[in-house]
């Protein structure tokens, strides 16, 4: 029996099981094997910050994939033995004729000295739930964003929470009371998109008085207050921050990648080892010398798929290969309508890059991938 092996079950894993599944006879046996035994997408977050969705009845339990004829193990990888074929967790081995690593990335906020301690942490659970309490209690100050790592998942996922929040403090009646200031290391505000997408983003955030500050590098943050590279400081009240991203211990224990980095791979998505696939978060696409393809879900999953696609024609001895085409985008909520960024990294001579006009039917949109995502994966 052929056995292939997902770690991970976000958008490249499930993506990636649906399509070899949909694609193989069931003498081909599919695992994914993920820490967390619920899938639940990060836009999730926001809408948590926002009062219109919660995590308990937000999260699909991964389990309902062995519906489809694809096994599950709810278990944390420990090692991954390139040379035997074999990946382990505490209490199982597994061997594996094909290998698809989608692990995701980890949040890093030890990098920056002081950063968890004082302040809260967009993409972390638990602080998007006190996130939104704190909005609500808020009467007056400044509020900092802090984009604190590149590169890091979901681009413009810091600025939709910060247009939201607005717009939270807009209904409230505090907005008035309450200033909105975006520190970022990057120097405009979606470096990947390029400088037109980032300075109409720009444009949006100036136009609801958010403060945008380019060239800011972190490197500690005390009590209310912001410490930069240049020496200059910004205060707070309240600071929600994107810390620096890594990739699971696991990728550099199996020498994948430097300690620090994330998976190289080109648009096959396979890594130095043979039959081992790497997608998503955990990888460094570069679509040019410069440009990565950004760590969005939409992107993990046109990988998972083509990844899919390539072990499906080895299996079937098919001499054609399958190679990610590079195509998506991401929304920028605001509010009650939304934005859309889409993105052609590997277009020539160079990517293609536009941002749609906010409205409610890119809202209603987002919603719907969302939707559409869990019933055709779970």
């Amino acid at each position: 029996m052929t056995q292939i092996l997902i770690i991970g079950g976000g958008f490249g894993g499930l993506a990636a099981a649906n399509e070899l599944r949909q694609n193989l006879p069931y003498d081909v046996k599919i695992t994914i094997i993920d820490k967390k035994d619920y899938f639940m997408m990060d836009l999730v977050k926001l809408w948590i910050i926002k009062g219109t969705r919660k995590f308990e009845t937000s999260k699909k339990p991964l389990s309902t994939i062995t519906k489809k004829g694809i096994d599950f193990v709810n278990e944390k990888v420990t090692l991954i033995d390139t040379s035997q074929k074999k990946v382990k967790t505490p209490t199982k081995e597994f061997s594996y004729d094909y290998l698809v690593l989608a692990a995701g990335v980890e949040l890093a906020p030890e990098r920056i000295p002081g950063l968890s301690e004082n302040g809260m942490i967009l993409y972390d659970l638990e602080d998007v739930q006190k996130i939104r309490q704190k909005i609500l209690d808020m009467k007056s100050g400044k509020i900092a964003f802090a984009i604190t790592g590149m590169p890091y998942k979901c681009p413009p996922a810091p600025f939709e929470a910060a247009l939201i929040i607005n717009s939270m403090l807009q209904e409230i009646g505090t907005q008035k009371n309450i200033s909105i200031d975006f520190y970022s290391l990057g120097p405009i505000t979606l470096p990947a998109a390029g400088p037109e997408v980032s300075k109409q983003l720009l444009d949006i955030l100036e136009s609801e008085n958010i403060k945008f500050h380019g060239s800011h590098k972190t490197v500690s943050v005390e009590q209310n207050t912001l410490k930069f590279e240049d020496g200059s400081i910004a205060n707070f009240d309240l600071l929600i921050s994107v810390p620096p991203h890594r990739a699971p211990q696991i990728v550099y224990d199996a020498g994948f990648a430097q300690e620090g980095t994330f998976i190289s791979v080109k648009r096959d998505c396979k890594t130095q080892f043979d039959k081992v696939y790497a997608v998503g978060d955990v990888t460094n696409m570069m679509a040019t010398e410069k440009i990565a393809v950004p760590k969005a879900g939409i992107f993990a999953e046109g990988q998972g798929i083509a990844v899919a696609q390539d072990i499906v024609s080895q299996i079937r001895n098919e001499k054609t290969s399958s190679v990610f085409a590079g195509r998506g985008g991401c929304f920028v909520e605001m509010g009650a309508t939304a934005g859309y960024v889409y993105v052609d990294m590997f277009a020539e001579p160079n990517p293609i890059t536009r941002l749609d006009k906010p409205a409610p039917e890119h809202m209603e949109e987002k919603e719907q991938f969302e939707k559409e995502r869990i019933e055709k994966w779970l």
